[in-house]
């Protein structure tokens, strides 16, 4: 997962692949709750890993629940609806559906069997709205109170007395605002009054119907059948039991799957389709009815029962007015299609927008703006027109896992006519995608093509003990680019004839094993053959090795294949000798570090002191200048700046300050 300020997507311009969907939101979260609440263990499969799921499984901790992992699957042991722990602070993160949901079901709980819960969040979900599931909870009987501002969590639930619920007559809440609400009582009203029917009446027309549908089947899964006329009346029956299926599997998260039907429709060709597993015509999520949505937009789509074929149709894309209800969440997707459709697209009946993780409508139209696109919005609707110039932006989002996938999308900007080879489009913030689909971006990157020559590329070369390696593994983990260790690959390349017994003059040889060089950089090690080398390689002695046979040329040659390999979306930063001037010639951005003699012996000597290698300052020092003389008269690719290079001398420079210079010189050749 990216932790990066931001993350830059170049331009890009195909898509063809598999997709296999994290699980889904939705299911995941319901699953784990009623299998927290019924008596006995439930297996569940495929859950997601998020921070949404993370919040959860630490409240059910906190009430009592066994959470355990079995061979890749989450066991929960129920607590039967009767609490074990009568008193705890629950921290819900920006969880909506968990803080809706728990709430209601602490409620009931806490009111009835005497305890004290509280809830909170993060700051945005102090400012979420839940005053109409608590005015549905409280005439019950159960004892609410806001911590904070009145309507809003956080909140305080029981006062350690037991109190009677009262369940006659019908339940009431208002179906306009969240569908979570409803769910939360449904879930929550499983626990009390088992021996009369309970009902539910929704005032008003109930939004996002398809999400209490999947509430209805997973309570059904979980031995409650809930009677529903017409979406405006539920009817919970009298004996009913939450009891556990035993196991469960989650299926994937249809509304994640939304970004990649887009993209099918937007880059994929017919013969190279994309291919998303996971979720299919078997689902039971209402967002599957995106799918339809992209077909009226032109998309060329083939479900199966757990798979999604997608590639272009219709281009540009055809405008559309749909009523959004049914699908709020992945309605935002539609939005930015709409800016590679003739025309206008309107979606209407968003006004939940408004009350998600920020205003989503606000916040929508703000950043397509941005591009350029021509947007108009209102209390429950938006209208988008793509833009007729596009413009390279930095997204901000807010803190909003969709408002991040959904304008990756963006990156295909070079495919609209008039436009060229595309612009970059910058996302703020990139790891609040975590909320539910960690892996994004690099799910992404792996089934995308950017137009030859737009991948940037920054060099760091200099020579050896400059800290290149240092400071180009600090770039790369500040701008969320791939890394590049070019030393690394030749002390590998040294390590490998030390395995096999080649001869440092054996050129044939030496090359061979560097053409077969299995190697993968990972933060802060590195792997080859799938075994940890980092510490290996860093030996002095296959130091020395590898100074030797990279004088070879076809050594050289092997290893600038395999170097031009790791030059992936969204970026590269290489360190070496000669990244800039031969490996590289056309990189975006070229740094030449230099230290003195001194600062760089000084360093390698702190280096092995610390280690507990005893060491020599002066002649270290004196190897330093060896080396130097070598790399820098030797007939292949000396070591040199590059003519467009900026020289970087960090002898009395921190790693920090040499980062801050980098980043900042990136900066000023950047389009945001």
């Amino acid at each position: 997962m990216y932790s990066t300020r931001f993350l830059d997507i170049p331009p890009l311009v195909a898509a063809a692949g598999t997709v296999r969907l994290p699980g889904s939101k939705s299911i995941s979260n319901r699953v784990l709750l009623l299998a927290g609440l019924c008596a006995g263990s439930t297996l569940i499969h495929d859950l997601l890993d998020s921070d949404d799921t993370r919040v959860m499984l630490d409240a059910l901790r906190a009430l009592g629940c066994g959470v355990t992992d079995a061979d890749g699957a989450v066991r929960i042991d129920g607590i039967g609806g009767t609490l074990a722990i009568r008193k705890a602070d629950i921290f819900l993160g920006n969880s909506g559906t968990s803080t809706r949901s728990v709430t209601a079901a602490l409620a009931v709980l806490a009111s009835t069997q005497g305890a004290q819960f509280t809830i909170r969040g993060v700051a945005r979900m102090h400012e979420r709205p839940i005053a109409d599931l608590v005015d549905a909870l409280r005439p019950l009987g159960c004892v609410i109170e806001y911590a904070g501002e009145p309507g809003y969590p956080p909140l305080r639930l029981g006062d350690g007395a037991a109190h009677a619920l009262n369940l006659d007559g019908p339940i009431r809440v208002r179906g306009n605002v969240s569908s979570q609400f409803l769910t939360g009582l449904l879930q929550a009203l499983c626990l009390v009054g088992n021996g009369h029917d309970v009902v539910i009446e929704v005032i008003g027309e109930l939004i996002s119907r398809p999400y209490i549908a999947i509430t209805l089947n997973l309570l059904a899964r979980f031995g409650v059948q809930v009677r529903n006329d017409d979406w405006a009346r539920f009817t919970l029956p009298a004996g009913r039991r939450l009891t556990t299926p035993g196991a469960i599997h989650v299926e994937g998260d249809a509304s994640s799957a939304s970004y990649f039907v887009a993209l099918g429709a937007i880059a994929a060709r017919a013969e190279t389709p994309i291919r998303i597993e996971g979720m299919g015509s078997a689902s039971i999520q209402g967002d599957l009815a995106f799918v339809g949505a992209a077909q009226a937009m032109g998309a060329r789509v083939r479900l199966g029962e757990n798979w999604i074929e997608v590639s272009r149709g219709t281009w540009p894309l055809n405008p559309i007015t749909l009523d959004c209800n049914h699908i709020p969440d992945a309605a935002m997707t539609l939005a930015v299609m709409a800016l590679y459709a003739t025309g206008t697209t309107r979606l209407t009946h968003i006004a939940s927008w408004r009350v998600k993780e920020t205003d989503r409508i606000t916040a929508m139209a703000t950043e397509l703006r941005k591009l350029g696109a021509q947007v108009t919005e209102g209390e429950d609707f938006i209208e988008v027109s793509a833009p007729e110039a596009w413009r390279p932006a930095a997204i901000r989002t807010y803190d909003d896992h969709r408002i991040a996938m959904c304008f990756s999308l963006a990156a295909f900007n070079g495919l609209t006519a008039g436009n060229g080879g595309g612009v970059p489009v910058r996302v703020l913030d990139p790891q609040c995608v975590a909320k539910t689909f960690p892996d994004y971006f690099e799910t992404l990157f792996a089934v995308v093509t950017p137009p030859a020559g737009s991948v940037p590329v920054i060099t760091i070369d200099g020579p050896t003990a400059s800290g290149k390696g240092t400071l180009a593994s600090a770039v790369a983990q500040a701008l969320g680019y791939h890394f590049l260790d070019s030393g690394a690959v030749y002390r590998a390349t040294a390590l490998a004839a030390m395995r096999a017994g080649a001869r440092a003059d054996d050129e044939p040889q030496l090359a061979w094993l560097a053409r077969h060089l299995d190697l993968h950089f990972g933060p802060g090690r590195i792997l080859m053959n799938g075994a940890d080398v980092t510490e290996t390689l860093r030996c002095e002695e296959v130091g020395a090795l590898a100074s030797k046979i990279s004088a070879w040329p076809m050594v050289r040659e092997a290893l600038r294949t395999l170097q031009l390999s790791f030059h992936h979306v969204p970026g590269l930063v290489a360190d070496g000798r000669d990244m800039g001037t031969v490996i590289f010639p056309a990189a975006d951005l070229k740094i030449f570090l230099t230290a003195s003699a001194a600062t760089r012996a000084e360093r390698r000597y702190k280096q092995l002191i610390s280690k507990g290698i005893s060491a020599n300052i002066d002649s270290l020092r004196a190897d330093l200048e060896a080396r130097d003389a070598r790399d820098q008269n030797r007939s292949v690719s000396p070591l040199k700046p590059a003519g467009d290079a900026m020289l970087l001398d960090n002898s009395a420079l921190t790693v920090e300050a040499s980062l801050a210079a980098v980043l900042d010189a990136w900066e000023q050749r950047r389009p945001f």
